[in-house]
């Protein structure tokens, strides 16, 4: 078959960056309203999420210093509901593919899927907390604010969701998603709030992060500013975050997804797919056909988000944990992000049977992008016929010659 020629492009964003994350943390820690909510001899929870956090090992190490040095007695706590696989042990290899371990950040991480019941909302959905963070003195929370996977709202994915279904662990996982999208639309929100007022949140901190994967922003905030604070910095992320330079595709090919990229595997607001029954697609970008060739090592054989694609790869579907991924699927409760698609040999087979389906556009002519991941689109492939729109839509640069798909001795496309 023939596969249209591409061309490899770089695309340019904004690029406010912390150069050096603890610094910008001790100066954070050091403002007063912040400061003197900590004591010395305080045990402080720290929480740690499933998410690739950019930094996230230097962020929680950095915390855990400069809490020491203020006389706290600091640990880390894995806060993410029911990744892992919902076991404690599960949530503790996950922060260890994150390189956040003991050794590296300097103080202990206790993992339990036990939780208290701090109370309900004025809706009645019970609010829960990890148990042993509700035993400590006092809990920090650590999180990136960025658009959510599944929604959109004033608050979408930060330092509410922590606080609810992060540190609410399974249990609280369970009960908001069970409302379905209003679940973790609102009422997330609101359980949050209420874990925030408990009286058991020091302060949080947040990370905003640029489109190159890197800290733009670092920001500790006390619990009373958190949910006005969070509108504010997520609306500066969306001014931030990577989009695709093309609003119609005929086959975007993903390399990898992974939850180390999304918490969805592949980001929706960057494939265009929600896949959610009853929640309107995004309007942009419109792929007809998703292909992914394969999951990330990071995220253990967890595939959620391969159901947002149309076709994969047998190297995929043989890494495939069904017990992590089902166990993340069936708490979200939207079941169509862990449906296995049709499943081919290697990469060209799964390019030749979305260029066939293509109907009525000859090969040659296929509107073709590639994606290393959804995380990390500085550099991508397009086809010939996009150029033009490539970089009248984007601020880009065309880096390479058209050349032919080039595929290993397996059928597979070769690294970046």
């Amino acid at each position: 078959m023939e596969f249209p020629k591409v061309v490899k492009v770089r695309q340019s964003f904004l690029r406010p960056r912390v150069g050096d994350v603890e610094a910008a943390l001790r100066e954070e820690l050091g403002r007063d309203e912040i400061a003197s909510r900590v004591r010395p001899g305080m045990e402080v929870a720290l929480t740690a999420g499933s998410r690739g956090i950019a930094e996230i090992n230097v962020i929680l190490r950095s915390l855990v210093a400069i809490l020491k040095e203020m006389g706290a007695k600091p640990f880390i706590v894995p806060a993410m509901g029911s990744h892992g696989g919902a076991t404690a042990e599960g949530q503790v290899e996950i922060l260890r593919s994150l390189g956040v371990t003991e050794e590296f950040c300097g103080a202990p991480i206790r993992s339990s899927m036990d939780v208290v019941e701090l109370g309900e909302t004025a809706r009645g959905v019970p609010v829960y907390m990890d148990r042993i963070s509700h035993e400590s003195d006092g809990v920090v929370l650590v999180n990136r604010i960025k658009a959510h996977t599944d929604f959109r709202g004033p608050i979408e994915s930060g330092l509410l969701k922590m606080a609810s279904i992060g540190l609410g662990k399974h249990k609280q996982a369970l009960a908001l998603h069970g409302y379905g999208v209003e679940g973790i639309r609102d009422f997330m929100v609101e359980v949050g709030r209420e874990v925030v007022d408990s009286g058991k949140v020091l302060f949080g901190v947040a990370s905003v992060e640029n489109a190159y994967d890197e800290p733009a922003l670092l920001e500790a905030i006390p619990p009373a500013h958190i949910p006005r604070r969070e509108e504010e910095l997520l609306a500066e992320y969306k001014g931030l975050m990577p989009e695709l330079p093309v609003g119609e595709i005929d086959v975007l090919f993903v390399d990898a997804l992974g939850k180390n990229y999304s918490g969805t595997g592949m980001d929706t607001n960057v494939i265009g797919r929600f896949r959610i029954p009853g929640v309107e697609e995004p309007e942009r970008p419109e792929a007809k056909y998703v292909v992914v060739g394969d999951v990330s090592e990071e995220s253990h054989g967890n595939a959620l988000g391969v159901g947002l694609a149309d076709l994969t790869t047998r190297r995929l579907f043989e890494k495939l944990d069904r017990r992590a991924m089902n166990a993340n699927v069936l708490t979200s409760t939207f079941l169509e992000r862990a449906k296995v698609p049709m499943v081919l040999e290697n990469d060209r087979e799964t390019l030749e049977a979305a260029i066939r389906c293509n109907w009525g556009v000859p090969p040659g002519e296929t509107r073709f992008v590639r994606i290393p991941n959804t995380l990390h689109l500085e550099y991508l492939y397009v086809s010939e016929n996009l150029i033009d729109e490539v970089l009248q839509n984007a601020d880009a640069e065309v880096v390479s010659e058209p050349e032919d798909l080039r595929f290993d001795t397996d059928g597979n496309l070769g690294s970046f």
